[in-house]
């Protein structure tokens, strides 16, 4: 039923950060967390901020030293679990301020240190701390479990009559949605809000949308952003030559899917949600974000008929044109799917590559708002000539596979967009809102494999020169920061930024072979995983301290909320936000949510930067999880391991 707070999980927009101040009772709060945790001693001078995971054992290894006042010639040894020094240093000149609490961040750096097996970090003289454990290994024993659990997290995720139980104890949902009534899109209140002026009225007929994945925190289901964790599934599927029946290509398979049936190739018609998000002011309908509840439940709740039966709402009227950045992310999906069976199944991959090639000859070039969620305002999305890129070179790569002569008419669309691309003004690093990253890659091997023609609009150094450029913005961010994130803190989206830049360079040095940029992808992943301001890895399950209260119904209500199993394995939460996101507080509990954390803000202390981290139920601003979080991550950690 209609509670006293929206939950209103999704709407990513930037915004003006603004300072919070950091009290005495939040920083010994903070203090007792166990990523940063120290005897009373200890904690007065520093914290040390170690990859809670590991390191690998031929990599770049940084941890650092969050000091309550500037020191010098603090010194720091690294001891193996049988007690002996493996390595020694001194910190040397401050890297910055964090906060007015910590107003000194020192780096230490082992990366002489090759030999595997479990560590910590001691710090005395000047400053005093020591760090969790942490192992060093191979790439596959340090990065293989957080790719493992990021696939377990989609697992989680599924809905419909073919899910995966895991720890959470998951159930068929949503049984309903196999026979859907379609819906015209409802009027809302506001332009940045979910709230709806009415009920959504039918337009008819019913469509098998069933299965997929949750998007988020909630249980609505999106094809703009199953079409990006569809895209990274597929990838690392073909980058790491995983077998039909793991479970990393059975989750590209399970994505895949759903956004067939959410596409209908007879009709034209594409389908772009499964539910509907918020209720009306007064209570009259009821939503996915008014009810905190398993989502089981659903099929027999008679009381709410949009939870019972849900709606599904399509991108625009039957053989209409596709808003461009679904058509482009759509296509690739369908023909990244044509290159994975194009040798074991070549009719199965022409005929996936029949669905990209309709998808993506009817995208319209010339849109104006960009159709992605129902509201927009849940995912805002204003780029798509690098989706457009994107579709054209992986339907170039399947026409290459398959012997199909209308490779180099794909090819040729595809740099043209790249080439459009390069000149958006919106343009960013890899995340679900830019994909140019995987899109010039691809396109680059494309080329390659074309004998790089003559006559396109990029060639094969413009593309390689793009994303380099994209690396080296994220790695100048880096250079300046405390503690060398290239995510932007005071931002949505912090995490997936730093993932996919770590993914990025995977990809890059794939194509081109250069090993410049791997120390700056390490970075990205160890901030990750705990070497930050707050301690904490943004990963449940990973790392020795990581998220106990996510913004999520499932974690919320089937997972503990003590670290212990059962919990929402591999879950990439939002992480730091604008301080300003929080500046009303988190508002109040739903009804049903259990309260987590007990009592007070743990993390208050490391405000910091314009940002603000909250492990708490209600903050869906910096710890709800989300598919487009895990897509980035099971990218960047499969390419790691």
């Amino acid at each position: 039923m209609p509670t006293t707070s929206a939950y209103r999980p999704g709407i990513r927009s930037t915004t003006t950060a603004v300072a919070t101040g950091v009290t005495a009772a939040a920083l010994l709060a903070a203090l007792s967390l166990a990523g940063g945790a120290q005897s009373a001693q200890a904690a007065t001078s520093g914290l040390v901020r170690v990859n809670q995971v590991g390191y690998t054992d031929t990599g770049a290894k940084e941890a650092f030293l969050l000091a309550t006042s500037a020191v010098s010639g603090a010194t720091w040894k690294l001891v193996d679990d049988a007690g002996a020094t493996a390595a020694s240093g001194t910190t040397g000149a401050s890297l910055g301020s964090w906060n007015s609490a910590y107003p000194a961040v020192y780096l230490i750096d082992f990366t002489s240190v090759k030999t595997d097996g479990s560590y910590r970090l001691v710090v005395g003289g000047a400053a005093t701390g020591t760090s969790p454990t942490f192992t060093i290994g191979s790439a596959a024993g340090v990065f293989g479990r957080p790719a493992a659990d990021a696939t377990t997290f989609f697992q989680a995720q599924r809905d419909g009559a073919d899910t995966v139980p895991g720890q959470l104890g998951r159930k068929p949902s949503h049984l309903n949605d196999a026979k859907a009534t379609v819906y015209n899109w409802p009027s809302f209140t506001s332009s940045d809000g979910d709230t709806i002026k009415a009920a959504p009225t039918k337009i008819g007929g019913t469509v098998d949308v069933s299965g997929g994945w949750f998007d988020a925190g909630d249980y609505l289901k999106f094809t703009e952003t199953t079409s990006y964790a569809v895209a990274a599934l597929e990838i690392a599927a073909r980058q790491t030559d995983a077998a039909a029946s793991s479970p990393l290509a059975a989750e590209a398979q399970h994505g895949l899917d759903w956004l067939a049936k959410m596409w209908d190739g007879t009709s034209k018609t594409l389908y772009v949600q499964v539910g509907l998000g918020s209720g009306t002011s007064s209570g009259s309908v009821v939503g996915d974000h008014d009810v905190w509840r398993l989502p089981e439940r659903d099929d027999t709740d008679s009381a709410d008929p949009f939870l019972k039966n849900r709606p599904v709402f399509r991108a625009a009227a039957p053989g209409a044109r596709i808003s461009p950045n679904q058509a482009g992310r759509l296509a690739a999906d369908f023909a990244l799917a044509a290159q994975r069976y194009a040798a074991s199944d070549p009719a199965k991959a022409a005929s996936y590559l029949s669905t990209a090639a309709q998808i993506y000859g009817l995208a319209d070039t010339s849109p104006g708002t960009l159709v992605t969620t129902v509201p927009y305002a849940y995912y805002p999305e204003t780029t798509w000539q690098d989706d457009m890129a994107l579709g054209g070179a992986e339907l170039a790569l399947a026409a290459q596979k398959l012997g199909d002569s209308r490779a180099r008419t794909w090819l040729s669309q595809a740099a043209t967009w790249a080439k459009a691309h390069q000149g958006e003004a919106d343009a960013d690093t890899l995340n679900m809102y830019d994909t140019s990253a995987l899109a010039d890659l691809d396109l680059a091997q494309a080329v390659k494999a074309a004998g790089n023609p003559a006559g396109l609009a990029v060639g094969y150094d413009d593309l390689i020169n793009y994303v380099k450029a994209q690396i080296t913005t994220g790695q100048n961010r880096a250079k300046t920061d405390p503690f060398h994130a290239g995510a932007i803190y005071n931002d949505f989206d912090a995490d997936s930024h730093a993932l996919g830049m770590a993914a990025t360079v995977r990809l890059y040095r794939t194509v081109t072979g250069d090993t410049s940029y791997n120390r700056f992808g390490v970075q990205q992943l160890d901030w990750l995983l705990g070497a930050n301001a707050w301690g904490t890895s943004f990963m449940v399950g990973d790392g020795t301290a990581f998220p106990k209260c996510t913004a999520g119904q499932l974690g919320n209500l089937a997972g503990s909320l003590d670290g212990a199993a059962p919990l929402e394995v591999g879950a990439i939460v939002n992480g730091p936000n604008g301080s300003g996101q929080f500046s009303g507080g988190l508002g109040d509990y739903l009804d049903g949510m259990r309260h987590c954390p007990a009592s007070g803000d743990a993390y208050s202390a490391f405000t910091g930067h314009g940002s603000t981290y909250a492990d708490d139920v209600r903050s869906w601003q910096s710890s709800e999880p989300a598919l487009d979080m895990d897509a980035s991550g099971l990218l960047a950690f499969y390419l790691s391991s």
